[in-house]
């Protein structure tokens, strides 16, 4: 499909999408009683880092735009409490801790960079 938005051809989104999907693949085993709390709280935070990038990105302003970014990255730091949280409980692997705490770090690392980029 090709990109029709802006925001469609932002390194930041696309992995921001992906990154979404794989902590909602992620939570798929979280405990029945985690269905309304933990769970659903990791899933909406995950899917807000890539609907923010979206959103500021059709916005007019810069300014705007890393006013978004910024709650892209509140997102992200939801998430990762969020594995914190699920590692602590045992809802996954220590193995899978790591790679998603990886690439959260790498996700934000690539939205402080590109926020810096917008002047």
């Amino acid at each position: 499909m090709e990109a029709k938005f802006k925001f469609e051809k932002l390194t930041i989104w696309q992995f921001a999408m992906d990154f979404g999907e794989e902590i909602h693949e992620l939570s798929k085993d979280f405990p029945k009683n985690e269905v309304y709390n933990l769970q659903s709280q990791i899933r909406r935070a995950g899917d807000s880092i890539a609907l923010n990038i979206s959103e500021g990105a059709m916005l007019q302003s810069t300014k705007e735009f890393q006013k978004f970014l910024g709650y892209s990255i509140r997102s992200l730091a939801e998430v990762v409490t969020c594995l914190h949280k699920g590692n602590r409980r045992k809802y996954f692997t220590e193995g899978d801790f790591q790679k998603y705490y990886g690439k959260a770090f790498s996700l934000m690392n690539m939205m402080i960079a590109f926020k810096k980029t917008l002047k």
